[in-house]
C-alpha cells in the first residue's frame, strides 16, 4: 500500500514565509487539472492507503475540478476501504457552498492554516483571512461533516510574547479540533520574510524565545490530552496524520502535480516546479521527473532524518534487519554522547530524542547521519 499526494500549487496571494513552489495563475487551473489526470493514468495503477491533497491551496479549485480529480482517482487506483483522505484548505474559502462542495467529495480530513488568531500577525504574513474566519471555519467543517479537522499554528514571530503565544494556544484549544501542527516562523530562502530580515525590517525570534514557547506548546497540548507524536504535530488518541506518518516511516508514496515529490523504497523523483512547463509535458505523454536512485547509505540517512522526529524514534531491531549489525553499531557510537547528555534516550530497544534532544535535534540528526 501506498500514500498518494497531489498537489495544487495556485494562491490568489503568496504568504510572506512560504517557501513551497505555488503560483498566483488561476487561469491555469482547468488546464492543470487536465495534466493531474493525465499524469496519475501515466503512472498507473497503486493500492492506496492515503490520499493528501496539498499545496498552494486545494479550496481554490472549483467543485467541477475537485470531482474531477477524484473520479481519476477512483478510475485509476485502489483505494482502500477506511482510507485517510485528506484535503488542505484556507479558512476564507470554507464558506456554505465549499461545505456543500466537500460533502459531495470522499474527504474524511481536512488541514487548515489559521497560523494566528492575531490580526496584526495574520496581517504581517499576507494571510487572506481574519481569526474569526478561521474559527468559523471550523464550524462549518463540523457542520459538513468533516469529523478529522487539523489546524496549524505558527510561533516564533518578532516582538511576539510568551502570553501572544499562549493566547493563540488557549484559542486552538477552543476549537476542540483533532489535530494540530505547530511550527516555528522559518524564514526560508528568497522569500519575502528572508529579504525582510536581511534588510533588518524584521528581526527574527532568538533561540531562547523559541525554546520556551515550544516546551509551551507541548505542556499545554499534552495537558490537553494530546500525543505529540512527533516533533511538529500533536493529536487526539486516533487522529495522528496517517499520510504524514509514511514519510517518517518509511511507506511509499506517490507525488502527483508539479514539484511533487515520490518514494518507492530504492528511489527518489520530483516533478518540474513549474505549472507551465508541467502541462506541456504532461500533455506531450512525457512525466516531466528526475529521479534519484538510493544508495544504502541515503536509506540509511533517512532513517535518521526522519524516524528519529516521531516519538517512537528509532527501532534498533528494525534497523539492523535493514542495515546489518555494523551499521547499528557506528549508530550507537555515535549516539553516545547524546545518550549521556539527556539529548537521546535508548529505551525498549527504540532509540528517540527527549523533549530537550528535540530542540536540538538538527545538531543530533547532523552527527548521527553517516557520510560515505
Amino acid at each position: 500500500m501506498a500514500g498518494l499526494y497531489i498537489h495544487i500549487p495556485f494562491c490568489r496571494s503568496r504568504c510572506i514565509y512560504c517557501g513551497f513552489y505555488s503560483t498566483t495563475m488561476l487561469g491555469l487551473r482547468q488546464d492543470y487539472v487536465d495534466a493531474l489526470c493525465r499524469e496519475m493514468r501515466l503512472r498507473g495503477h497503486a493500492v492506496l492507503d492515503t490520499i493528501y491533497i496539498g499545496g498552494g491551496t486545494p479550496s481554490l479549485l472549483t467543485r467541477q475540478m475537485l470531482h474531477q480529480v477524484f473520479d481519476t482517482i477512483e478510475d485509476v487506483y485502489d483505494v482502500r476501504h477506511g482510507a485517510e483522505i485528506t484535503m488542505e484548505c484556507n479558512p476564507d474559502d470554507v464558506d456554505a457552498p465549499f461545505a456543500e462542495t466537500l460533502n459531495s467529495l470522499p474527504v474524511n480530513r481536512v488541514s487548515m492554516g489559521i497560523q494566528s488568531f492575531d490580526e496584526e500577525r495574520l496581517k504581517f504574513l499576507h494571510r487572506r483571512h481574519t481569526a474569526q474566519q478561521g474559527r468559523h471555519a471550523v464550524g462549518l467543517l463540523r457542520k459538513a461533516g468533516i469529523c478529522n479537522i487539523s489546524i496549524d499554528l505558527m510561533f516564533g514571530f518578532p516582538n511576539e510574547t510568551l502570553e501572544q503565544w499562549r493566547y493563540d494556544i488557549d484559542q486552538a484549544l477552543l476549537l476542540e479540533v483533532e489535530h494540530i501542527s505547530a511550527y516555528s516562523l522559518m524564514v526560508e530562502e528568497n522569500t519575502p520574510l528572508c529579504r525582510m530580515v536581511e534588510s533588518q525590517m524584521v528581526k527574527e525570534a532568538d533561540d531562547e524565545t523559541y525554546i520556551i514557547m515550544y516546551n509551551q506548546l507541548v505542556s499545554l497540548l499534552r495537558e490537553a490530552g494530546y500525543q505529540h507524536y512527533e516533533i511538529s504535530n500533536f493529536a487526539l488518541p486516533g487522529y495522528h496524520s496517517r499520510h504524514n506518518s509514511s514519510y517518517w516511516n518509511d511507506i511509499p508514496y506517490l507525488g502527483i502535480g508539479a514539484a511533487a515529490h515520490s518514494y518507492d523504497m530504492s528511489s527518489r523523483s520530483s516533478n518540474v516546479a513549474d505549472v507551465k512547463q508541467y502541462i506541456h509535458h504532461i500533455n506531450n505523454g512525457v512525466l516531466p521527473s528526475q529521479r534519484e536512485y538510493l544508495s544504502t547509505t541515503d536509506r540509511y540517512n533517512d532513517m535518521i532524518t526522519t524516524r528519529l522526529r516521531t516519538c517512537h524514534g528509532i527501532s534498533l531491531e528494525n534497523a539492523e534487519s535493514m542495515f546489518g549489525k555494523p551499521m547499528i553499531e557506528y549508530l550507537l557510537d555515535n549516539a553516545q554522547l547524546y545518550l549521556d547528555s539527556g539529548w537521546l534516550v535508548l529505551e525498549d530497544g527504540h532509540l528517540h530524542l527527549t523533549l530537550k534532544g528535540v530542540m536540538m535535534s538538527d545538531t543530533v540528526m547532523g552527527d548521527l547521519i553517516k557520510i560515505d
